[in-house]
Parts: C-alpha cells; structure tokens; sequence
C-alpha cells in the first residue's frame, strides 16, 4: 500500500471524488485549495481531500473510495495517514457528513467524535435532494479529532 500526495491534475480524479460529494461545483469550491492524497494499493483504491480551516484546525472535505474496494481498511488508513500528517501542524481535523449511522459510526470509530451540525446544509447548498440510500441528507453534521 502507497500513499501519494497529488499536486498537479486533482480533477483527474473527478470520477471517485464524486462518490462521496455527488455536486461538482461543491467540489470546485476546496479543491483547488486542498491537499489531495491518493491511496494505491497496485491500483488507485482511495482519495481524500483536506483544507485548512485557521491556524490549529484542518478539515477533511472529501473521502472516497471506489465501492468494490470499500469495508477492506483503505479509508481508515487514509484517515491514519493523513492524522499523522498532519498531527505538527495542527491541532483538530474536522469532517463534515450527512446524518447516516453507517457513515457517523465509521468516522467514529477512526477517533472522531461529534462536534456540531450546520442545519438544512445539504438542502441550502445543493441543486438537488441529496441522499444516502435511503435517507435524505438534510443537516451537515460535524466530527472533530484531535491530532
């Protein structure tokens, strides 16, 4: 397994980005001014993107993982990896997510913890209703850790 720090041609990869933030133009908006990581395990398996946030807080924007590649640990070892990092430079990451149990409980057990939620976020930001299976995604909730 081989982590890469991607600089130059983010939007190469659009296609997996898009599986975790399904609007381009939301993706438009931190991944110009994100780090993006690619996880390559033989082939790209997993990307995430992380912003700073201020001086003692980065978020994690983006983290997605082809589906036929998903429950194997990629993700978890991305988020280990982009932890340590970042853990000198600065003090709590951040991620936001809808309000799905699979999805809380995975960021969970990877050391976040509920943070805050930003009310009617996926409603007022998107063009269109946004869903996780079969829950429509309403507010942004926030994790935290500390790194």
């Amino acid at each position: 397994m081989k982590i890469e720090k991607i600089t130059e041609n983010k939007k190469q990869h659009l296609d997996l980005l898009l599986l975790a933030d399904e609007q381009e133009n939301m993706i438009d908006r931190y991944l110009p001014n994100g780090d993006m990581f690619a996880l390559y395990d033989d082939e790209l398996k997993s990307v995430c993107v992380v912003v700073p946030i201020n001086s003692e807080t980065c978020e994690l924007k983006n983290i997605a993982t082809y589906p036929k590649y998903q429950g194997k640990g990629y993700g978890r070892a991305l988020i280990n990896y982009i932890s340590d990092f970042y853990k000198n430079n600065y003090k709590t990451m951040l991620v936001g997510t809808g309000e799905t149990p699979t999805i809380l409980s995975f960021y969970e057990s990877c050391g976040f913890e509920k943070s805050h939620r930003v009310k009617n976020f996926f409603t007022d930001n998107y063009d269109h209703p946004m869903f996780d299976g079969d829950i429509q995604l309403v507010d942004m909730i926030y994790l935290k850790k500390d790194l």
